[in-house]
């Protein structure tokens, strides 16, 4: 195992453990282009949480699309993450257009705007977590089009929204809404509502709906996963924990906009190991 690779391990098992547990269900010449691209993923997600205002975190993400277009080469090199992931561009014949989109949505999340609507919130999702699982697809096909398309898209859009009930606390902290306004609105309540917690049953209406679209997205993923190569099927692994997230989100005690709703990381663990014995 590399420095590199080892860092860019460090980095998941302790920010992003189910995709750190896809990595190790890898083949073993994939993991460290794997491990490369959800670390490049989870180090420009968390942009907003490292900054206090939105320009020094434009000025990162500026940094990572030079890095990703190959003005920064050798700067990039002697950075892990990067470096690892100019490697794996260059191994696996990644889109660095679709990188480039990624950091272009990312910088949604450095300003305090609320998500407009569902239209929007999958236009963003897609950019981010499905390019994220599509790649992933391609470098476990050496390179070549894995023909998941389908698969990413809607897995990405269920697992993101996963990420929007798991961050709800922090979030509505924040006064980040990531709830789209035309669902707030068909709740009952509006932005402004959401941040204060006025009406306890609109956010719990406004959830239920955001679950039910993960719900109709991960079904979907899940019939094209069905269909896809089964040597694929370790890039969709994380998809283990949007079912048992879901149904933790609407049980009548839960309100996930106040408390977060990790599952402990055995269970987590259980799932995965689960998932990727039966694929």
């Amino acid at each position: 195992m590399s420095d590199a690779f080892r860092h860019c391990m460090d980095l998941l098992r302790t920010g992003d453990r189910e995709f750190y547990l896809a990595v190790l269900f890898a083949p073993e010449d994939k993991r460290p282009a794997l491990a490369a691209l959800h670390a490049f993923n989870l180090e420009t997600a968390r942009i907003r949480d490292l900054v206090s205002e939105p320009m020094p975190g434009e000025i990162r993400l500026q940094w990572w699309r030079e890095v990703v277009e190959g003005s920064r080469d050798g700067e990039a090199r002697q950075n892990p993450v990067a470096g690892e992931l100019i490697a794996a561009i260059e191994a696996f014949n990644l889109s660095r257009a679709a990188l480039t989109n990624l950091l272009d949505a990312r910088v949604f999340d450095l300003y305090d705007d609320p998500m407009p609507d569902r239209v929007t919130l999958e236009g963003y999702l897609g950019e981010t977590v499905s390019a994220l699982f599509q790649m992933s697809a391609q470098v476990l096909a050496d390179g070549a089009d894995p023909h998941t398309a389908d698969a990413a898209g809607h897995g990405g859009v269920a697992h993101g929204i996963v990420s929007i009930l798991r961050r709800m606390p922090l979030d509505r902290g924040r006064r980040r809404v990531m709830i789209p306004s035309d669902i707030l609105a068909a709740a009952g309540i509006d932005p402004a509502g959401w941040v204060a917690g006025s009406d306890a049953a609109a956010m719990a209406r406004a959830v239920a709906i955001l679950i039910d679209i993960g719900r109709e997205h991960l079904g979907k993923a899940e019939a094209a996963i069905s269909a896809a190569d089964k040597a694929l099927r370790p890039a969709f692994l994380p998809l283990s924990e949007c079912a048992p997230a879901f149904a933790r989100a609407t049980k009548p005690s839960a309100a996930p906009w106040a408390r977060p709703i990790y599952s402990s990381p055995v269970a987590s663990y259980m799932r995965v190991v689960t998932r990727a014995i039966r694929s």
